[in-house]
């Protein structure tokens, strides 16, 4: 699943990489530079959902519920993300974890792009979150995450914007999620110019993560809360997006 604005270069680079996908569901917020159009020639297949650019957290909301296969993968149009990595989530899943989030820090990742002020500030946000939520977290606020698709709507997600990354995690915790990370390497932004502020989506991130410690674990009691591992020695069966 891929939230999309403006990135048609980037994907002229991503979209032949997913060459072990079922589903791409692309979520595009009204892009003019031909984004929607550069994936139709290139994955004729997808799914492309047209809606205005209300922000990240509102566009992986949307492709989330978009999704119909049993695992989901989100990354970034940028390029940053490599789609080599898929099976190290997906070997977690089949592990029997319902959340697999990337993490730079971990022995093996690393990044490309991240500023010395970026770096600090994610590395603080991280140990402040682990002081409030009781976890060992190494990366809060990045993007690359795997999940079981029946684990959505324990989620109840609601952020609109960057800080959907941050909420993803804290309420995966909340909702009693087997957690897990791995290491993953981000690279630099292959075309064009990000859309995240620093400061603006920080101090986003760090009130979200506040509210929601102080809100109580999820209730989930209405869902059909049970779930199987994927069978281990399956990857190439398990249907990732």
């Amino acid at each position: 699943m891929i939230p999309t604005l403006n990135e048609a270069d980037n994907l002229r680079w991503l979209l032949p990489r997913l060459t072990a996908v079922d589903e791409v569901v692309i979520v595009d917020g009204e892009s003019t530079d031909g984004t929607v159009e550069i994936t139709r020639l290139l994955r004729p297949d997808a799914v492309i959902i047209v809606e205005p650019p209300t922000g990240k957290g509102t566009a992986m909301r949307t492709g989330m519920a978009a999704a119909t296969s049993e695992v989901i993968i989100m990354l970034d149009a940028d390029g940053s993300m490599d789609p080599a990595e898929f099976d190290s989530f997906l070997s977690l899943l089949c592990r029997g974890f319902e959340f697999v989030k990337g993490s730079r820090y971990n022995c093996g990742g690393g990044s490309d792009d991240l500023t010395w002020l970026r770096d600090k500030g994610n590395l603080w946000l991280t140990r402040f979150a682990n002081l409030l939520y009781g976890q060992k977290w190494t990366d809060l606020c990045y993007g690359y995450v795997a999940m079981r698709r029946n684990v959505v709507e324990k989620l109840q997600l609601q952020s609109t914007g960057f800080e959907i990354e941050t909420e993803i995690c804290v309420n995966a915790v909340r909702a009693g999620l087997k957690v897990a990370e791995v290491a993953s390497h981000e690279s630099h932004r292959r075309f064009g110019e990000s859309n995240l502020n620093t400061f603006r989506d920080g101090w986003r991130v760090l009130k979200t993560m506040i509210r929601l410690r102080f809100a109580g674990k999820l209730d989930n009691s209405h869902l059909n809360t049970s779930f199987e591992p994927v069978p281990v020695g399956s990857l190439a069966a398990a249907r990732a997006k």
